[in-house]
Protein backbone atom coordinates (compact mmCIF):
# COMPACT_ATOMS: atom_id res chain seq x y z
CA UNK A 1 0.00 0.00 0.00
CA UNK A 2 1.60 3.44 -0.73
CA UNK A 3 2.77 5.28 1.94
CA UNK A 4 2.24 9.26 1.43
CA UNK A 5 0.10 10.56 -1.32
CA UNK A 6 -1.92 7.19 -1.38
CA UNK A 7 -3.20 7.50 2.18
CA UNK A 8 -4.55 11.11 2.06
CA UNK A 9 -6.83 9.58 -0.97
CA UNK A 10 -9.54 7.92 -0.46
CA UNK A 11 -10.61 5.29 -2.94
CA UNK A 12 -13.55 4.00 -4.27
CA UNK A 13 -14.16 -0.03 -4.30
CA UNK A 14 -14.85 -0.68 -7.86
CA UNK A 15 -18.04 -2.23 -9.12
CA UNK A 16 -18.90 -3.25 -12.54
CA UNK A 17 -22.35 -1.71 -12.43
CA UNK A 18 -20.97 1.53 -10.62
CA UNK A 19 -20.29 4.72 -13.12
CA UNK A 20 -17.27 4.83 -11.18
CA UNK A 21 -15.46 2.03 -13.14
CA UNK A 22 -13.20 3.09 -15.55
CA UNK A 23 -12.35 -0.62 -16.65
CA UNK A 24 -13.99 -3.92 -16.44
CA UNK A 25 -12.80 -7.30 -18.05
CA UNK A 26 -15.36 -10.12 -17.58
CA UNK A 27 -14.61 -13.68 -18.53
CA UNK A 28 -11.77 -12.19 -20.68
CA UNK A 29 -9.60 -14.93 -23.09
CA UNK A 30 -7.25 -13.97 -25.38
CA UNK A 31 -5.45 -16.32 -27.72
CA UNK A 32 -2.87 -16.46 -30.49
CA UNK A 33 -2.15 -18.84 -33.46
CA UNK A 34 1.41 -20.37 -33.58
CA UNK A 35 0.76 -20.34 -37.43
CA UNK A 36 1.11 -23.49 -39.53
CA UNK A 37 4.37 -23.21 -40.45
CA UNK A 38 5.11 -23.41 -36.34
CA UNK A 39 7.49 -26.66 -35.12
CA UNK A 40 4.45 -27.11 -32.70
CA UNK A 41 2.15 -27.80 -35.79
CA UNK A 42 1.39 -31.45 -36.57
CA UNK A 43 -0.49 -30.60 -39.97
CA UNK A 44 -3.69 -30.07 -38.86
CA UNK A 45 -5.05 -27.31 -36.92
CA UNK A 46 -2.80 -24.39 -36.38
CA UNK A 47 -1.97 -24.58 -32.33
CA UNK A 48 -3.25 -21.89 -30.20
CA UNK A 49 -1.74 -20.01 -27.41
CA UNK A 50 -4.10 -18.82 -24.49
CA UNK A 51 -2.29 -15.49 -22.84
CA UNK A 52 -5.23 -14.68 -20.95
CA UNK A 53 -7.56 -17.65 -19.13
CA UNK A 54 -11.12 -16.02 -17.75
CA UNK A 55 -9.75 -12.74 -16.18
CA UNK A 56 -12.61 -10.92 -14.30
CA UNK A 57 -11.57 -7.45 -12.67
CA UNK A 58 -13.37 -3.93 -12.09
CA UNK A 59 -10.59 -0.51 -11.59
CA UNK A 60 -12.12 2.16 -10.28
CA UNK A 61 -11.77 5.64 -11.28
CA UNK A 62 -8.76 6.84 -8.55
CA UNK A 63 -7.09 3.44 -7.64
CA UNK A 64 -3.55 3.20 -8.30
CA UNK A 65 -3.13 -0.71 -9.52
CA UNK A 66 -0.28 -2.67 -10.04
CA UNK A 67 -0.50 -6.10 -12.70
CA UNK A 68 2.53 -8.32 -11.03
CA UNK A 69 3.51 -11.35 -12.58
CA UNK A 70 6.49 -13.27 -14.16
CA UNK A 71 7.55 -13.65 -17.94
CA UNK A 72 4.37 -14.43 -19.65
CA UNK A 73 2.26 -14.21 -17.47
CA UNK A 74 0.04 -12.37 -19.90
CA UNK A 75 0.55 -8.83 -18.02
CA UNK A 76 1.65 -7.31 -21.52
CA UNK A 77 -1.59 -9.33 -23.07
CA UNK A 78 -4.10 -7.62 -20.19
CA UNK A 79 -2.77 -4.27 -20.83
CA UNK A 80 -3.20 -3.58 -24.57
CA UNK A 81 -6.71 -5.19 -24.09
CA UNK A 82 -7.18 -2.04 -21.21
CA UNK A 83 -5.81 0.14 -23.57
CA UNK A 84 -7.97 -1.15 -26.10
CA UNK A 85 -4.82 -1.81 -28.40
CA UNK A 86 -6.30 -4.84 -28.40
CA UNK A 87 -9.74 -7.14 -28.73
CA UNK A 88 -10.46 -10.12 -26.72
CA UNK A 89 -11.10 -13.70 -27.95
CA UNK A 90 -14.13 -14.03 -25.48
CA UNK A 91 -15.42 -12.08 -23.13
CA UNK A 92 -15.97 -8.26 -22.29
CA UNK A 93 -13.65 -5.08 -22.00
CA UNK A 94 -15.16 -2.30 -20.70
CA UNK A 95 -13.51 1.31 -20.67
CA UNK A 96 -15.36 3.88 -19.41
CA UNK A 97 -18.25 2.51 -20.39
CA UNK A 98 -17.48 1.47 -23.43
CA UNK A 99 -17.56 -2.15 -24.82
CA UNK A 100 -14.16 -2.39 -26.79
CA UNK A 101 -15.37 -5.90 -28.29
CA UNK A 102 -18.05 -3.60 -30.24
CA UNK A 103 -16.20 -1.20 -31.79
CA UNK A 104 -14.69 -0.56 -35.15
CA UNK A 105 -10.61 -0.27 -35.69
CA UNK A 106 -11.25 3.09 -36.08
CA UNK A 107 -13.95 3.64 -33.38
CA UNK A 108 -11.05 2.16 -31.01
CA UNK A 109 -8.44 4.56 -31.90
CA UNK A 110 -11.06 7.38 -31.25
CA UNK A 111 -11.26 5.98 -27.89
CA UNK A 112 -7.49 5.47 -26.92
CA UNK A 113 -7.01 9.10 -28.42
CA UNK A 114 -9.87 10.73 -25.85
CA UNK A 115 -9.95 8.62 -22.98
CA UNK A 116 -6.61 6.51 -22.46
CA UNK A 117 -3.34 7.69 -21.82
CA UNK A 118 -0.48 5.71 -22.68
CA UNK A 119 3.28 5.51 -21.24
CA UNK A 120 5.05 2.91 -22.81
CA UNK A 121 8.78 1.31 -21.07
CA UNK A 122 11.12 2.62 -24.42
CA UNK A 123 9.20 6.43 -24.12
CA UNK A 124 8.35 6.04 -27.86
CA UNK A 125 9.23 9.67 -28.38
CA UNK A 126 9.63 11.61 -31.72
CA UNK A 127 13.15 11.98 -32.09
CA UNK A 128 13.19 15.30 -34.59
CA UNK A 129 10.91 17.13 -31.79
CA UNK A 130 11.11 18.75 -28.97
CA UNK A 131 9.55 17.81 -25.44
CA UNK A 132 6.92 20.23 -26.33
CA UNK A 133 6.33 19.46 -29.49
CA UNK A 134 5.84 15.48 -28.43
CA UNK A 135 3.40 16.42 -25.38
CA UNK A 136 1.73 18.55 -27.92
CA UNK A 137 1.55 15.41 -30.42
CA UNK A 138 -2.04 13.85 -29.42
CA UNK A 139 -3.42 17.31 -29.29
CA UNK A 140 -3.11 17.56 -33.44
CA UNK A 141 -5.68 15.17 -33.80
CA UNK A 142 -8.32 16.50 -31.74
CA UNK A 143 -8.45 19.82 -33.91
CA UNK A 144 -6.48 21.82 -30.80
CA UNK A 145 -5.04 25.47 -31.90
CA UNK A 146 -1.50 25.73 -32.18
CA UNK A 147 -1.29 27.95 -29.57
CA UNK A 148 -3.17 25.83 -27.20
CA UNK A 149 -1.01 23.00 -28.04
CA UNK A 150 1.87 24.94 -26.89
CA UNK A 151 0.44 26.29 -23.79
CA UNK A 152 -1.00 23.01 -22.61
CA UNK A 153 2.21 21.30 -23.43
CA UNK A 154 4.14 23.46 -21.35
CA UNK A 155 1.66 23.39 -18.13
CA UNK A 156 2.22 19.37 -18.32
CA UNK A 157 6.39 19.55 -18.50
CA UNK A 158 6.13 22.04 -15.93
CA UNK A 159 4.40 19.97 -13.89
CA UNK A 160 6.45 16.97 -14.48
CA UNK A 161 9.72 19.31 -13.57
CA UNK A 162 10.96 20.04 -17.51
CA UNK A 163 9.69 23.36 -17.37
CA UNK A 164 12.88 24.26 -18.88
CA UNK A 165 13.54 21.60 -21.03
CA UNK A 166 10.64 22.33 -23.46
CA UNK A 167 13.05 23.38 -26.17
CA UNK A 168 14.81 20.11 -25.84
CA UNK A 169 14.86 17.38 -28.42
CA UNK A 170 15.16 13.61 -26.65
CA UNK A 171 18.25 13.08 -27.35
CA UNK A 172 19.28 15.85 -25.40
CA UNK A 173 17.46 14.45 -22.45
CA UNK A 174 18.29 11.84 -19.65
CA UNK A 175 15.88 8.44 -19.52
CA UNK A 176 13.84 9.62 -16.88
CA UNK A 177 13.29 13.34 -18.25
CA UNK A 178 12.11 11.26 -21.55
CA UNK A 179 9.95 9.02 -19.16
CA UNK A 180 8.94 12.30 -17.78
CA UNK A 181 8.00 13.83 -21.24
CA UNK A 182 6.36 10.34 -22.30
CA UNK A 183 3.83 10.59 -18.81
CA UNK A 184 3.59 14.19 -20.20
CA UNK A 185 2.10 13.24 -23.54
CA UNK A 186 -0.01 10.50 -22.29
CA UNK A 187 -1.47 12.86 -20.04
CA UNK A 188 -2.34 16.00 -22.63
CA UNK A 189 -5.68 15.27 -23.32
CA UNK A 190 -6.71 14.67 -19.23
CA UNK A 191 -7.83 11.14 -20.18
CA UNK A 192 -9.52 9.08 -17.51
CA UNK A 193 -7.57 5.72 -17.65
CA UNK A 194 -3.67 5.70 -17.62
CA UNK A 195 -2.36 2.77 -18.46
CA UNK A 196 2.09 2.69 -18.18
CA UNK A 197 4.30 -0.68 -18.98
CA UNK A 198 7.03 -0.89 -16.67
CA UNK A 199 7.71 2.81 -16.40
CA UNK A 200 10.19 2.41 -14.22
CA UNK A 201 12.18 -0.46 -15.88
CA UNK A 202 14.65 1.31 -17.79
CA UNK A 203 15.17 3.53 -15.01
CA UNK A 204 17.86 3.79 -12.08
CA UNK A 205 16.32 3.70 -8.43
CA UNK A 206 15.52 7.24 -7.53
CA UNK A 207 15.28 8.71 -10.81
CA UNK A 208 12.19 5.73 -11.05
CA UNK A 209 11.22 6.76 -7.76
CA UNK A 210 10.72 10.38 -9.45
CA UNK A 211 8.63 9.18 -12.26
CA UNK A 212 6.69 7.23 -9.74
CA UNK A 213 5.86 10.02 -7.60
CA UNK A 214 4.53 11.65 -10.86
CA UNK A 215 2.38 8.49 -11.73
CA UNK A 216 0.92 7.90 -8.34
CA UNK A 217 -0.29 11.81 -8.00
CA UNK A 218 -2.62 11.58 -11.21
CA UNK A 219 -4.27 8.89 -9.80
CA UNK A 220 -6.08 10.59 -7.63
CA UNK A 221 -8.08 11.77 -10.91
CA UNK A 222 -8.07 8.76 -13.11
CA UNK A 223 -7.64 5.02 -12.75
CA UNK A 224 -3.98 4.31 -13.23
CA UNK A 225 -3.10 0.50 -14.37
CA UNK A 226 0.65 -0.07 -14.35
CA UNK A 227 2.60 -3.62 -15.64
CA UNK A 228 5.53 -3.84 -13.53
CA UNK A 229 8.35 -6.31 -12.11
CA UNK A 230 9.52 -3.28 -10.03
CA UNK A 231 8.70 -4.22 -6.16
CA UNK A 232 8.68 -0.32 -5.50
CA UNK A 233 5.69 0.11 -7.67
CA UNK A 234 3.65 -2.64 -6.12
CA UNK A 235 4.46 -1.69 -2.54
CA UNK A 236 2.58 2.23 -3.41
CA UNK A 237 -0.13 0.80 -5.75
CA UNK A 238 -3.25 0.22 -4.15
CA UNK A 239 -3.97 -2.89 -5.65
CA UNK A 240 -2.35 -5.78 -6.93
CA UNK A 241 -3.28 -8.14 -9.40
CA UNK A 242 -1.30 -10.75 -9.89
CA UNK A 243 -0.70 -12.93 -13.14
CA UNK A 244 0.51 -16.85 -13.71
CA UNK A 245 -0.07 -18.64 -16.79
CA UNK A 246 -2.55 -15.76 -17.83
CA UNK A 247 -5.22 -16.46 -14.89
CA UNK A 248 -5.47 -13.95 -12.02
CA UNK A 249 -4.06 -15.37 -8.88
CA UNK A 250 -4.66 -12.61 -6.54
CA UNK A 251 -6.37 -9.23 -6.28
CA UNK A 252 -5.72 -7.56 -3.04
Amino acid sequence: MADSVSEQRSRPAADAADPATALRCERVAREYSRGRDSLFSRGGDAPTVRALDGVSLSIATGEFVAIAGPSGSGKSTLLHLLAALDTPTTGDVTVAGTDVRSLSSRQRTTLRRDTIGIVFQHFHLLPALSARGNVALPLIERGVSKRDRRARADELLEQVGLGDRAGHKPGELSGGEQQRVAIARALVSDPAVLIADEPTGELDTETGQRVLDYIEQTASERAVVVATHDDHVIDRADRVIRLRDGIVVSDA
